[in-house]
């Protein structure tokens, strides 16, 4: 039975390949799949844990000659601003310098298998190169998601129902944004989706470049970090990002004497899968 009446059958809104009908749709009976909406007692995540959690940071600056990549100055800006202000919120930051794929998937892995009982979240930044879908190693790419799902809920149980939160500066494509001229005007046992309770906050839309100064960092982590250490002790985490996306949009513009890449314009991405609300502070 649903919240809005009888329950039917849950089907999968795929394609059904070769004329054949969709198995659930076929079936009459109720399923043992079928989703079953549970009570929930709270909206925002509980931080009444020892910790607030780990802030873990890979700093990407120097790249090996063979990947043709070059080397990513003022991202040392951006890891140390990401430090002071994931510091004072009561994070605990680890800082890994020029990691290679390997050494990546190692620190992940290893952080995915800790005991995370007594911690409330857990924050990564990730700062290299990039290209749609992928992250940059010192020598190479990964899949970004083969990064991130070390800790979906079924490989990192003791994050089960926490936020984890992802904020990654790198490039997701080679698009330019020549902008646009505007006018101004929990009780009891429940189960819960693998992917549940994920928050990547991207440095710019799928497909674009994303911009970053040589001496003040990168737009987004520059924004990013002003934003939290302004609110992050007062207002809820994608109401910050949401003011980040302003910041960026609206008071960055690239200066560059490279041809076509002059006053253009970037925008941050936030993709949540948050079931609750993420306040910093009880």
């Amino acid at each position: 039975m649903s919240a809005n009446g009888p329950a039917g059958v849950d089907c999968t809104d795929t394609r059904a390949g070769d004329g054949q009908r969709c198995v659930f749709c076929t079936r009459t009976e109720t399923m043992d799949v079928d989703a079953q909406q549970a009570q929930s007692h709270s909206y925002r995540y509980s931080l009444q844990f020892p910790s607030i959690g780990q802030c873990i940071i890979i700093n990407n600056k120097n790249f090996d000659r063979r990947t043709g990549m070059n080397q990513r100055n003022g991202t040392d800006v951006d890891a140390a601003n990401a430090v002071k202000v994931f510091t004072k919120l009561g994070y605990k930051c680890k800082v890994y310098n020029d990691q290679t794929v390997v050494q990546m998937k190692q620190l992940l892995t290893a952080v995915s298998k800790e005991d995370h009982t007594g911690c409330a979240s857990l924050v990564c930044v990730l700062l290299s190169h990039g290209d749609e879908g992928v992250f940059f190693g010192t020598d190479g790419s990964v899949e970004l998601k083969h990064l991130t799902s070390l800790f979906r809920g079924d490989r990192c149980k003791t994050l089960v129902g926490k936020p984890k939160l992802f904020f990654i500066q790198a490039c997701r494509g080679t698009e330019l944004d020549a902008g646009i001229e505007t006018d101004s005007a929990d009780d009891g046992v429940t189960r819960i989706p693998v992917e549940a309770d994920f928050l990547y906050a991207y440095s710019t839309a799928p497909g674009y470049y994303s911009w970053r100064n040589t001496m003040t960092g990168s737009w987004f982590v520059q924004s990013l970090c002003e934003m939290l250490s302004a609110h992050g002790h007062a207002l809820e985490l994608q109401h910050i990002l949401t003011r980040v996306n302003h910041k960026v949009a609206l008071e960055f513009e690239s200066v560059s004497t490279a041809p076509g890449f002059d006053a253009k314009k970037q925008i941050p991405c936030i993709v949540s899968m948050l079931t609750k609300e993420m306040y910093f502070v009880p």
